[in-house]
């Protein structure tokens, strides 16, 4: 699944990264608690995520990730926006709920890891 796809999925708005939403995922976590995705995650995967600060996009340069989701419309600082675009990562913002949001992903065939 691209990138795209889940911004059309989810309906999501593009705040970085409007130039490589053609990158392929190829899994999904969802967690507000960053221990839970660096014990959780595999590379080339896309997070969603309530938690709106630094240190989401610092675990996504760690692990890999492509692309951040925030749920429920959170809104993130210049700060945060800028070390994304800095990072390299695709930072996307949606209206929808975490739960909904990943259930709407893994109805369309984007799965997590296995544990």
């Amino acid at each position: 699944m691209t990138v795209e796809d889940i911004r059309k999925i989810l309906g999501a708005r593009v705040l970085t990264g409007e130039d490589r939403l053609r990158e392929e995922v190829t899994s999904a976590c969802g967690a507000d608690m960053m221990s839970d995705v660096l014990a959780f995650s595999i590379d080339h995967s896309v997070l969603l995520t309530g938690l709106c600060n630094l240190q989401v996009i610092r675990t996504a340069e760690l692990l890999d990730i492509v692309c951040i989701v925030l749920v429920r419309g959170k809104k993130p600082d210049e700060a945060m926006i800028a070390l994304a675009r800095e990072g390299g990562i695709i930072l996307l913002v949606t209206g929808h709920r975490m739960f909904s949001a990943c259930g709407m992903l893994y109805e369309a065939g984007l799965h997590g890891g296995a544990v």
